[in-house]
């Protein structure tokens, strides 16, 4: 919640890529912003997984590793349906908050009013 999502993402990528085994020699980025502190040359590229098959297959890692820790997160949280709406803003899951307050998962910061 210190950062917003957009600056969490960034700096999550720059960790992740500046801690690799191997150095990277080149990163390519799905967006418009290349991280602060990128120890590698990298490119930009907004609709980058419709247009590098490296993206679109990092794209693909990435959710089938959100989705696994959604799966977790629905086992450690019962009740608040993880499973089915992967911690988005769906009716369900803004009904689980109601009833069942947030979990130490939960970013404090999100506003899911601001999305109806």
């Amino acid at each position: 919640d210190a950062l917003n999502i957009r600056g969490a993402t960034l700096l999550a990528m720059a960790r992740a890529v500046n801690a690799l085994s191997l150095r990277a020699d080149y990163a390519l980025i799905d967006g418009r912003d290349i991280p602060a502190g990128l120890r590698c040359p990298a490119r930009a590229i907004v609709g980058g997984d419709a247009l590098s098959l490296s993206i679109a297959a990092a794209s693909i890692v990435a959710k089938v590793a959100r989705d696994a820790l959604m799966t977790r997160l629905d086992s450690d949280y019962p009740g608040y349906g993880f499973a089915q709406h992967a911690g988005y803003a769906t009716r369900a899951h803004t009904e689980a908050l109601d009833r069942l307050g947030p979990t130490p998962a939960h970013r404090r910061s999100f506003r899911p009013d601001r999305f109806v």
